[in-house]
């Protein structure tokens, strides 16, 4: 059987994670022996520079690929806009699946891809970011035979993404920005081993009572290693992205509630002035919309305060050398 060296190299950021990016770029030689995979979460609608950037940073040339191109050594590959990147048999897949985490594209299918085609062959890499996109792509390519690499979270603008990798799937390094490369430089020449049976690493998904906050699809919840959950369509999300889409799903029923309630109340008005006999029902009724719809009110700044209280540590990213950061969480 052939040995076959360490050749896949997939990295995810989000906030905070461009710089840590241009600097591992900006350290490899012209003649590294991988293929690098990129995945910076960015706004569907945007334009990205990011392969301009990357390319114009260190000497390897980076592009946004096309469909089904073959994957060469020595490439650095960027997710474009609203289009997961995924990889398989020596050939790029871009893809308009179901977003994961909210965002397409995504760090899991990535991550994921990479682990299910090249096992052990695969390093992983999860730069600054928020939430924990990227976790469970990292536990897959752990489960493959890979290595999985996360930036130092004490070093990274934003810290979250890291930090969960690192608490949730058995880290091989944790590294400052700066020493990335040289890692990268080392591992891509060593013997990747035997591939693991992929069929064993695969998830177990249990139907849930849950629904998926995008399509109101039954939700799934994986119990076999780290959890997360998947709709019937394919949207996927981590337990803490879950959680916060499920903060703002909680958020819009509540304002739609105070809508409903206070336009009742408009009506109700406009009835009691037509109805002599029953004009006092009718102010009571509007007066009790009101009221209600207060209630509401107060209970929605109530959660916002706390959700806000709860993010005062976090700090906001700042653009870097006159360029925008193209991540959007």
């Amino acid at each position: 059987m052939a040995i076959h060296m360490r050749d896949i190299i997939v990295i995810g950021a989000s906030a905070g994670g461009l710089e840590p990016l241009k600097q591992l770029v900006s350290e490899l030689p012209p003649n590294f022996p991988a293929a690098i995979f990129v995945v910076l979460h960015m706004p569907a609608t945007s334009i990205s520079r990011l392969p301009e950037i990357l390319s114009n940073t260190g000497p390897l040339p980076a592009s946004h690929p096309p469909d089904g191109n073959r994957i060469r050594h020595g490439h650095v590959y960027v997710a474009p806009p609203d289009q997961h990147l995924l990889i398989n048999d020596g050939h790029i897949q871009l893809s308009l699946a179901p977003k994961e985490n909210r965002a397409r594209p995504a760090i899991n299918p990535l991550f994921r891809s990479a682990a299910w085609a090249y096992g052990p062959r695969v390093v992983g890499v999860v730069l600054s970011g928020t939430l924990d996109d990227g976790t469970a792509g990292l536990w897959e390519i752990k489960q493959c035979g890979g290595k999985a690499i996360v930036q130092d979270p004490k070093e990274a603008q934003f810290s979250d993404m890291p930090q969960n990798a690192l608490e949730h799937v058995p880290i091989d390094y944790v590294m400052p920005s700066r020493g990335l490369a040289a890692l990268l430089i080392d591992l891509v020449g060593q013997p990747a081993g035997l591939p693991s049976q992929q069929e064993e690493n695969m998830k177990d998904f249990q139907l849930t009572d849950l629904t998926c906050p995008d399509c109101r699809g039954p939700i799934s919840e994986s119990s076999k290693g780290i959890k997360e959950y998947r709709c019937r369509v394919g949207h996927r999300y981590s337990p803490e992205m879950y959680l916060a889409v499920q903060e703002e799903t909680q958020e819009r029923t509540l304002w739609a509630a105070v809508l409903a309630l206070e336009e009742g109340a408009k009506v109700a008005r406009e009835v009691s002035t037509q109805s002599n006999p029953a004009k006092r029902r009718y102010e009571q009724e509007a007066e009790n919309k009101v009221y209600a719809a207060g209630k509401i009110r107060d209970l929605i700044a109530f959660l916002t305060k706390a959700h806000s209280d709860h993010l005062t540590q976090e700090t906001q990213p700042n653009s870097v050398d006159g360029e925008a950061d193209e991540s959007a969480t």
